[in-house]
């Protein structure tokens, strides 16, 4: 049971000019973990004091991060099974009080729409054009071209809103949406590009793992061949390899959208972030 008379005796002591008080007072508050935050919001409420406002903002910033970070932590360890669930835990980051169920419902109706017009005898290629169909011809979804840089572009929320994001957000959603309709579409980690493979499971070919053709998320679902893979790799001076045809893991897709985040913040001068999100990727690299 959380002591009421001690948080808030605690947050008082926040504003200590004594910098050894201030950082004692800070990491017991931070051993409260979410239970404190209430009371730290509404101690930045009723105070006028810049210097304890600013300290409030940062020791929530630091309980909400670790969150995340226990958060994905947990979800690498489990297996990284739900794709949508890691996308989420990086959204948390830089949205930690957004409500994820809504989130997953806006989902959850594109895959509904899909869903009502899916016929059972449909050919591969048809399913991926009725994906297409609803998600960039009546949903509107397309590659943020104009401001391909921009850190939103990496977040689901503001992707589901604004209809737009990067490579690598806009085929997470697309495969998302695919893999709950039981069409197998998965993510293809190609470098500087993110494309997505439609793999015929039953079909094990000896190096594109049963890929039957691929999509490009960020170009309206753009279909696509092998041969245009080799091209592309050729014009990066890059030796065919299996990872850059076959289906990635979502760890890798994970760690991907991290990478752009990095980028993205690092162009922005945002030293602090870059720090923290490559503390998430190093979650990565401790396997």
């Amino acid at each position: 049971m959380i002591d009421t008379n001690e948080i808030n005796s605690l947050i008082k002591l926040l504003d200590d000019p004594d910098h050894e008080i201030f950082g004692h007072v800070e990491d017991k508050l931070f051993s409260y973990g979410n239970e404190v935050i209430t009371y730290l919001e509404s101690a930045w409420e009723n105070s006028f004091d810049a210097i304890l406002q600013q300290r409030i903002e940062n020791l929530i910033h630091r309980i909400q991060f670790e969150n995340v970070k226990q958060e994905l932590n947990l979800w690498q360890l489990s297996g990284a099974f739900d794709l949508l669930q890691g996308v989420l835990i990086i959204n948390k980051y830089q949205y930690p009080d957004l409500d994820e169920q809504k989130l997953i419902n806006q989902i959850e109706d594109i895959k509904r729409e899909v869903w009502l017009q899916l016929v059972y005898d449909m050919s591969a290629i048809e399913k991926v054009k009725l994906l297409n169909h609803v998600f960039y011809g009546i949903h509107g979804f397309s590659g943020n071209t104009q401001n391909h840089q921009d850190p939103q572009n990496s977040y689901l929320n503001n992707v589901l809103s604004s209809k737009k994001g990067n490579q690598i957000l806009l085929a997470t959603i697309y495969s998302v949406i695919a893999q709950k309709l039981d069409i197998p579409v998965y993510g293809v980690n190609l470098p500087q590009h993110f494309i997505l493979a439609y793999v015929d499971e039953s079909e094990e070919t000896e190096f594109t793992g049963g890929v039957l053709f691929y999509i490009n998320a960020f170009n309206k679902g753009f279909i696509f061949g092998r041969r245009d893979v080799d091209s592309f790799l050729k014009q990066l001076n890059l030796s065919p390899d299996k990872q850059f045809y076959e289906p990635c893991s979502n760890s890798e897709i994970i760690k991907r959208i991290l990478r752009n985040l990095i980028s993205s913040y690092e162009k922005l001068g945002a030293e602090e972030k870059v720090n923290e999100l490559k503390d998430l990727l190093d979650i990565f690299h401790s396997e």
